[in-house]
């Protein structure tokens, strides 16, 4: 049975991301005046509100700090142009991070809320929740 098309894209996207795609491959599943939220949590406390460029530039610098990734989307909800996911998220660490040795591996569970515009990623906004991190 077929599911919404943007359910399709919203799992394409954490598909790309997981493989750890950047640039024009990560560009394309976003509107141009897209803006991410990423809300306060154990790596971002403040939180953080990104516009394209950069998300792009951020997705440069997760390859630097995470060896591999993977998204695993347990649940999706679709409204007309809204999605809403329920994913897990673990990433090994390819260099220390605070007192988190290189191969540590991060587990985050996450709510992610997505608003599409001409098929393309216009609002995307991040609630993640880690899992205890040590001595970060």
């Amino acid at each position: 049975m077929p599911q919404h098309p943007n359910i399709e894209a919203a799992v394409r996207y954490h598909e790309a991301v997981s493989r750890g795609a950047t640039g024009e491959e990560l560009a394309r599943f976003f509107h141009e005046e897209a803006v991410q939220e990423e809300f306060p949590n154990a790596l971002f406390p403040d939180g953080v509100r990104r516009h394209l460029p950069d998300v792009l530039q951020a997705a440069e610098r997760g390859r630097e700090v995470i060896a591999h990734q993977r998204f695993e989307v347990h649940n999706a909800v679709a409204a007309g142009e809204k999605v809403a996911l329920e994913v897990t998220w673990t990433g090994t660490l390819a260099v220390p991070l605070g007192g988190l040795p290189a191969g540590h591996v991060l587990r985050a569970h996450i709510a992610v809320f997505l608003e599409f515009r001409e098929g393309k990623i216009w609002a995307q906004r991040n609630y993640d929740c880690y899992e205890r991190l040590g001595t970060v």
